[in-house]
């Protein structure tokens, strides 16, 4: 297996991309970028430098990813989501002088394995989303998101539970607590606001 790197595309030298993982047109990579196995970098998409990417990732068309953000293995970053990476943005100090590199601290988007971004989302500096979440189209992440949390608003908002499939989850009938994923038939527990898998069961697909 290797890499598929459009000529249209940007990738730097020191940039790392593992097996399978392919660059589409006027997509850029980095410097120091790493990225795992089997991803999908869209057309137009950015990764900036020491963005660390895991296994079979799919960054669609026009993602913006800045430094230094974490995706975990089998995110999905939706069409012209944005990751930002500044508290406090400004152009300019106080005094009007143009601000450089070093007069800012990035804080880098964590994003957990299996989580989903929908198209237009934006992650303000420093949230983390959480494993398996799902943030809705155009919602605006101004603080972390749990496990297994669908999202959405501006700002973003809990509006209910998804699986690992991806599917609004349902309550058990009598069952406080308890969630079925309509899909997989797999369960979940709620406790004070924090959503699990019952038994070890992955509800995948």
């Amino acid at each position: 297996m290797s890499v598929r790197i459009q000529p249209s595309s940007q990738v730097d030298a020191t940039a790392e991309l593992g097996d399978g993982t392919t660059v589409w047109d006027l997509a850029q990579v980095r410097e120091g970028a790493r990225l795992g196995r089997d991803c999908i970098v869209g057309r137009g998409a950015y990764v900036g430098p020491g963005v660390r990417i895991g296994d079979r990732v799919k960054l669609q068309n026009h993602a913006l990813v800045y430094e230094p953000a974490e995706l975990g293995d089998g995110v999905f970053i939706g069409p012209a989501v944005v990751l930002t990476n500044d508290f406090y943005p400004r152009a300019v100090d106080p005094d009007g002088t143009l601000k450089r590199g070093d007069d800012w601290e990035a804080a880098g988007v964590v994003v957990a394995e299996g989580a989903s971004l929908g198209a237009r989302s934006v992650c303000v500096a420093g949230v983390r989303v959480g494993r398996w979440a799902l943030v809705a189209a155009g919602a605006v992440v101004s603080r972390d998101v749990p496990d297994f949390a669908l999202v959405a608003g501006v700002p973003a908002r809990r509006i209910g539970w998804v699986g690992r499939a991806g599917v609004r989850l349902v309550a058990r009938e009598g069952e406080p607590g308890l969630w079925e994923c309509p899909r997989t038939a797999g369960l979940y527990e709620e406790a004070d606001g924090v959503l699990t898998e019952r038994d070890g069961r992955s509800g995948q697909a």
